[in-house]
């Protein structure tokens, strides 16, 4: 496992375009995602143990966001022979398994990874309303041990989207597996 920081990338910067299937073979364009607030998007698969460590967190962020009518889609960029955890069939297990209430979406091509410059699983984006990015980086200050967070800093992006607040331009990257990037 090889330890990856996302990278800074500029707030305002516009949504990538993007149309992917999930596991199974349902199609979802990225502008009907959107809800009347904005879109959650986070990259992430099923191995990564920083991933894995945050999946009950990101959840319950999905579902508050959700009621804050955000839209939010996790996209898996780790379709790749070497990691077969993370494969479509896979991904439907962990959809059951943790009851997840937003779609997962698979990235065989890892275009849209690239497009949105993702770096690591977890890797988080939030855009407003206007498709603008204006969060990219960690879900909160400690991935090992919920019990011991003690800054919420996804969580706090989206409560200040939703009571029209400015965001902290001072935000701290997301870190992960790096993604799984076959040759092009």
């Amino acid at each position: 496992m090889s330890l990856v920081e996302s990278i800074k990338i500029p707030l305002g910067t516009v949504m990538p375009v993007f149309n992917l299937k999930d596991p199974s073979d349902k199609t979802f364009d990225g502008a009907s995602l959107y809800g009347a607030r904005g879109l959650l998007v986070v990259f992430t698969c099923n191995h990564c143990p920083y991933a894995n460590a945050v999946w009950p967190r990101l959840i319950r962020i999905a579902r508050y966001a959700m009621d804050m009518h955000f839209g939010v889609v996790a996209i898996n960029p780790n379709i790749h022979p070497k990691y077969p955890d993370d494969a479509p069939d896979k991904m439907i297990n962990k959809v059951q398994e943790l009851n997840i209430p937003f779609p997962y979406l698979v990235d065989a091509e890892q275009s849209v990874a690239r497009a949105f410059k993702a770096q690591c699983t977890p890797d988080v984006y939030l855009f407003d309303k206007d498709k603008r990015l204006v969060y990219h980086g960690r879900i909160d200050d400690n991935w090992k041990d919920e019990s011991a967070v003690r800054k919420e800093d996804l969580m706090m992006a989206i409560k200040d989207v939703v009571l029209g607040q400015p965001l902290d331009e001072k935000q701290f990257p997301s870190m992960g597996c790096s993604i799984k990037w076959r040759e092009v």
